[in-house]
């Protein structure tokens, strides 16, 4: 099999996710180049939040703010941290007239805890916000 001109492949991991399953061998690993990535500074993300799902830039900068508040606190033993993707789904359930506190609750807090002491401190930190 020979592959077209101009033909690439890319593949995308996170390392460290689920590791107890399956971790990439390095010799896997070393035949390919890597890029990592960190989350966008709160100003960039508020742009993508804003123009991800239409709600106004004031609303967009605290749902990032809030990432980031929430993306700094380890107390909360996150298996994974707030994704820009929530913070998206939080935003246009604002827009679609959802409240802001009831939003972050339904696409922040619920999903990225099962603990009803955690769900509430990351409810708690939207309720600052909004």
């Amino acid at each position: 099999l020979e592959a077209a001109p101009g033909f690439m492949l890319v593949v995308s991991y996170n390392p460290g996710y689920q590791r107890k399953i399956k971790e990439l061998k390095p010799s896997t690993r070393q035949r390919f180049v890597a890029m990592s990535f960190a989350y966008p500074p709160p100003d960039v993300e508020a742009e993508i939040i804003e123009v991800e799902s239409g709600v106004e830039k004031d609303t967009a900068r605290r749902l990032a703010a809030l990432g980031h508040k929430i993306r700094g606190l380890e107390e909360l033993g996150l298996a994974e941290t707030v994704s820009t993707r929530l913070l998206v789904y939080a935003a246009k359930a604002i827009a679609a007239g959802v409240a802001p506190r009831r939003a972050c609750r339904m696409a922040v807090a619920e999903p990225l805890s099962d603990d009803a002491d955690v769900i509430e401190s990351i409810a708690d930190l939207a309720a600052l916000a909004f």
